[in-house]
């Protein structure tokens, strides 16, 4: 009797599912293999065959639905966790749609990453803190990202952009998502209090609840939720600089602040170029009440604005040198310049351009901060972990001067600016 296995019972009921649910149903990858070993039937035996064929063909059958199987649930969790954020819109020249996407955990990693580099301060950076603070981080961010979907699965069946997910798809149950999010969330979160310290856990925890059970609710309340979502953007750098020094100073305020500010004008270009989304999932957006675009463009233009002052505050507070601030202001104008145009014109390529221009902004100016950064021990703490306590007493800290990098010559910074992310070549003099 030629009997099917589990595996392949389970993929015939998955197929047959998703061909009732959507009238061109898209198989999963793997499904037409196990479609196929479910409609085979026993072949006609002779005498002198043996049975080991079929048990061979049998177990090869039962080993490539495993695959197809751990195939499809780890496509499903990296898309659960956002991994890729995309949206699509007609382009002025011709009819065909552009896609647009950006990393969401690699801008967390990469935020975090930062941070946590530049929390070392003369220390050199520990390798192993450094990935455990980053894998900690991006667990927590699928975490929070896998719960707003589980929130949000009415609202992502409406929108062409989000419709495929595995949640509004079928692809994966409410169940399965749900522990997924749980362990992801309860595994980060010990990762950074058991290999960094609680502070850096804290704020992880606490910006999973601010994003998955504060933000998300407000997408569908008002229009709010776009700063509070630049709050949740903001912490990782923070998260990353408690962890490397278990303390939050001052000057680990600068690159927070400055992704807050950079996240207004790169949600709002979003927003616009996706209003007609937005407005379909029932999302309540600034461009939704700004047909002409105008507001939405102010709100970013204002917001390129205030990161004008922050390489100023960096090199005064003693975390770069004075190239930063020729650097940072560069930066800022040309992103802001983007904005304005978007604010003359309110046209959907104007936007484009500047998402495409905030896209560029964030490495390079992380860059700028890790190139031309000075290391300073002296940094006065907001907050610090129990049971630390500063190297230098406060006497010795008011009397000892501002350490300064030693400038580099003018063509040292020009040879690093068309690669930001390589360090200046240092030249001496006779």
């Amino acid at each position: 009797m030629w009997r099917r296995s589990p595996l392949s019972r389970f993929s015939s009921r998955l197929s047959l599912s998703s061909s009732s649910s959507f009238p061109n149903p898209i198989l999963i990858p793997w499904s037409r293999e196990l479609c196929a070993v479910n409609n085979f039937s026993q072949p006609p035996l002779s005498p002198q065959s043996s049975p080991k064929p079929a048990i061979s063909g049998e177990a090869s059958s039962i080993i490539a639905a495993a695959a197809g199987l751990g195939h499809h649930y780890a496509r499903c969790y990296w898309e659960l966790s956002k991994a890729r954020l995309s949206y699509e819109s007609n382009t002025n020249f011709n009819d065909k749609k552009q896609t647009n996407s950006t990393n969401f955990i690699l801008h967390v990693v990469a935020t975090s990453g930062t941070g946590y580099i530049l929390g070392t301060g003369n220390a050199a950076v520990n390798l192993s803190g450094l990935c455990y603070t980053c894998a900690g981080t991006m667990m927590i961010a699928a975490s929070a990202n896998s719960l707003n979907q589980i929130f949000e699965i009415s609202n992502d069946a409406k929108m062409k952009r989000t419709m495929r997910r595995p949640l509004p798809s079928g692809r994966i149950s409410v169940p399965h998502a749900g522990a997924w999010a749980v362990i992801a969330g309860a595994s980060g979160a010990c990762l950074l209090a058991t290999k960094t310290n609680m502070v850096a856990a804290g704020l992880g925890a606490a910006n999973l609840v601010l994003y998955a059970f504060v933000y998300t609710p407000l997408k569908q309340l008002h229009p709010v939720n776009t700063w509070v979502g630049a709050v949740v953007g903001a912490i990782p750098p923070l998260l990353g600089w408690a962890a490397a020094s278990g303390q939050i100073s001052l000057n680990s305020m600068i690159l927070p602040a400055a992704l807050y500010f950079w996240q207004i004008p790169h949600l709002m270009a979003l927003a616009h170029l996706c209003h007609s989304d937005y407005a379909s999932g029932g999302y309540k957006m600034l461009s939704l009440f700004d047909p002409t675009g105008k507001r939405t463009a102010a709100v970013a233009l204002r917001n390129c604005f205030y990161m004008v002052p922050l390489g100023f505050i960096a090199y005064d507070w003693g975390l770069t040198s004075s190239w930063f601030c020729i650097e940072s202001t560069l930066l800022t104008m040309a992103i802001a310049a983007t904005a304005f145009s978007f604010y003359r014109h309110g046209t959907m390529e104007k936007a484009r351009k500047m998402f495409h221009a905030s896209l560029l902004f964030l490495p390079v100016f992380m860059s700028g901060l890790l190139i031309h950064r000075v290391y300073d021990d002296n940094q006065q703490p907001v907050l610090e972990v129990a049971g630390l306590s500063n190297s230098a007493s406060s006497e010795v800290i008011q009397t000892q001067r501002r350490k300064k990098r030693a400038a580099q010559a003018p063509v040292a910074y020009a040879s690093a600016a068309p690669f930001p992310f390589l360090p200046a070549p240092s030249f001496y003099s006779p």
